[in-house]
This record gives C-alpha cells, sequence and structure tokens, in this order.
C-alpha cells in the first residue's frame, strides 16, 4: 500500500513539471527576438527603413552602421496571440529608420536589442548608390560656359532661319 501511495505521488509530480515545462519555455521565448524582417531589402541614401522584430512584445533599439540607433514601438493594442500573460501588443515591434546620407553602397547587419536580449541579421539590407535626378544624372556643377554659348548659338540659328523662312513667305506672296 505505501508503494501504491508514493508511486501516485511521484507520477503527479511528474504530470505536473511536464505541464509547466512548455508554459516556462514558452515565456523564454516570448521575449527573445526571434525574426527581423526589413523592407525594403534595397535602398538608396536618405531612404526610409521599416524594420518589424517578432518576440518583441515590450519594443527595444534597433541599430546598425547605416543608420542612428531607432526605437522600436511594439505594434497592437490588444492581447493578440500573448494568451493571459498579459504585456503591451502582439509580441512584434516595429519602427522606422532613415539611412544616412553618407551611407557607402554595400550590405549592412542589424542588431536588435528587445529588453536586454540581442539577435543580429547579417546583411539584412542593401544600400546601393544614390541619383542625382532632376539635374541630368551626371552633372555636379550645373552648365559650362561653353554649354550656354551653344545654346546660345542654336537659338540665334533658329531665329534668323525663321526670319529668312518669313521673309520668303512673304515675297512669294508679292508675286
Amino acid at each position: 500500500m505505501r508503494n501504491t501511495r508514493a508511486l501516485a505521488v511521484a507520477g503527479a509530480a511528474v504530470a505536473a513539471l511536464g505541464l509547466s515545462a512548455p508554459a516556462a519555455v514558452a515565456a523564454v521565448a516570448w521575449e527573445t527576438p526571434s525574426n527581423i524582417t526589413v523592407l525594403p531589402s534595397v535602398i538608396a541614401p536618405g531612404g526610409q527603413l521599416t524594420i518589424t522584430v517578432d518576440g518583441c512584445r515590450s519594443g527595444g533599439t534597433a541599430t546598425s552602421n547605416a543608420f542612428s540607433p531607432t526605437r522600436l514601438s511594439p505594434v497592437g493594442g490588444g492581447k493578440g496571440n500573448e494568451g493571459d500573460r498579459g504585456g503591451a501588443g502582439s509580441g512584434t515591434a516595429r519602427g522606422t529608420a532613415v539611412i544616412n546620407s553618407n551611407a557607402r553602397p554595400g550590405p549592412y547587419d542589424i542588431t536588435v536589442d528587445c529588453g536586454g536580449r540581442t539577435m543580429t541579421k547579417p546583411q539584412a539590407f542593401t544600400v546601393i548608390g544614390g541619383v542625382r535626378g532632376g539635374i541630368g544624372g551626371s552633372t555636379t556643377t550645373g552648365a559650362t560656359p561653353t554649354d550656354v554659348a551653344i545654346g546660345g548659338g542654336l537659338v540665334a540659328a533658329a531665329v534668323v532661319g525663321g526670319g529668312v523662312f518669313w521673309m520668303r513667305r512673304r515675297a512669294e506672296r508679292r508675286i
């Protein structure tokens, strides 16, 4: 009879331990950043980069050599998929970083810190060389004196040619 009671107590202890272990593992995994998503993956200097991190329910900070440290805020206001654990948001945090105007082209890593736990995503995004839109794409100084002289000569030729054409048409009507 004593063996039966001891066996029942041991079985109850093993069952209690077995049922509580997944909850403890889930609580630890819940507070650890698990996935870093960056959009767009290719960006020019001065562009805005959206960083989304799963498993960062209280928010955190994202850092990279291409932008200043950026605050990540929890997404959503309800319990989401947190169950009864409470906390802020759905376990996902998001932030927007602005790429430095002097960032060199190439791949960059992102490191995320969520409540003291860090995760790094290597080569998370790539900075490309910027384009000088609106001023010809390759010029940096504007019109040179040679450009102005050529343009002025073309305008003068068009005025003289138009005048000659108009004078000839006028002369044809008199005949």
